[in-house]
């Protein structure tokens, strides 16, 4: 003969579950030292042997993802699945009877932070109506309500319209996010309506045009300095052409040599003298750094003088 019972478990995705026994089963495994762990395989016909246990002695047939307590006879799945979402059974037999325990595994990805968001708001004679929603980016089954002192912020669900005076304080709003294995709170301060929200929207404009206009600013004075360091360069590279062209001007040098006379000798015949003096002369180019164009005209030259005075023997 057979009789079962059966229980629902809910498991947190990614963490250790426990699947544990009720006390009498635990002393019916003392009695009898005969127990199985056993889960299905998608069809209640289908069953997967996990553990056995016989008089003291288990075996393990799942020892990377399954540990068993043999305090309690407890199973304990150790990294928690999608695929883990079983239905798990645990039997005893004693002589001729065999007793069963079945367990529902539910797994449930746990709730993330919740956050709430302004649908729209609206403001007529000091009365502001407000639409709430609360949302989580993560979990599973997760549902919504909403707690506070006052009972305007009374409600189930993720969508709250929430309308109340502007002369009358009211207590902030909370928001809870959960499901079977999790809960998360968010809270909202009524204060959407209120002269700080006013404030608080017009320096967000006042940013606004900030961010705006700063960049036009900024490329404006960018293309001015462009301009003047280029008409600046300009500038300079002219003054260095016309200053490069003046150095490569020819220069004539005449040189004066007068010779220094000693005393004649009686015997030198008439018309003999050497002149007292030679004029010599050369050109002087100075060096052009910058080639002259094609249609440049010929600097004009430049005579220098000088006097050279040298002795006569």
């Amino acid at each position: 003969m057979s009789c079962g019972m059966m229980e629902t478990v809910f498991g947190t995705l990614g963490k250790a579950t426990v699947l544990g026994i009720p006390p009498e089963f635990q002393e019916f495994t003392q009695h009898s030292g005969t127990a199985t762990w056993k889960r299905s395989m998608g069809n209640p016909l289908n069953k997967e042997i996990l553990f056995t246990y016989y008089n003291g002695n288990y075996t393990n047939f799942k020892p990377g993802q399954n540990r068993f307590h043999p305090s309690n006879f407890s199973l304990e799945i150790l990294s928690t699945q999608r695929q883990d979402q079983q239905l798990y059974e645990y039997s005893v037999t004693m002589e001729s009877k065999e007793r069963n325990w079945h367990i529902q595994l539910e797994v449930y990805e746990p709730v993330s932070d919740p956050s709430i968001h302004i649908l729209g708001w609206t403001l007529a004679n000091d009365n502001c109506t407000v639409t709430l929603n609360c949302t989580a980016a993560r979990g599973d089954s997760v549902s919504y309500s909403w707690t506070s002192a006052s009972a305007l912020c009374t409600h189930n669900g993720s969508l709250l319209q929430l309308s109340y005076n502007l002369t009358n304080s009211i207590l902030p709003c909370t928001c809870v996010a959960s499901n079977p294995v999790s809960h998360l709170t968010v809270v909202f301060y009524p204060s959407v309506c209120s002269a700080e929200h006013w404030a608080t929207g017009g320096s967000r404009t006042g940013m606004l045009l900030l961010v705006v206009l700063l960049p036009i600013v900024i490329l404006t004075m960018f293309a001015g300095v462009f301009v003047t360091a280029h008409v600046a360069a300009n500038m300079r590279k002219s003054r260095e052409n016309s200053s490069l062209a003046e150095d490569s001007t020819v220069h004539t040098i005449y040189s004066q040599v007068q010779r220094v006379e000693k005393q004649k000798s009686p015997s030198s015949p008439v018309g003999t003298d050497h002149p007292t003096c030679t004029t010599i002369y050369a050109a002087a180019t100075g060096t052009s750094l910058v080639p002259h164009s094609p249609q440049s005209p010929d600097p004009e030259p430049m005579t220098v003088y000088a006097s050279v005075t040298l002795p006569i023997s």
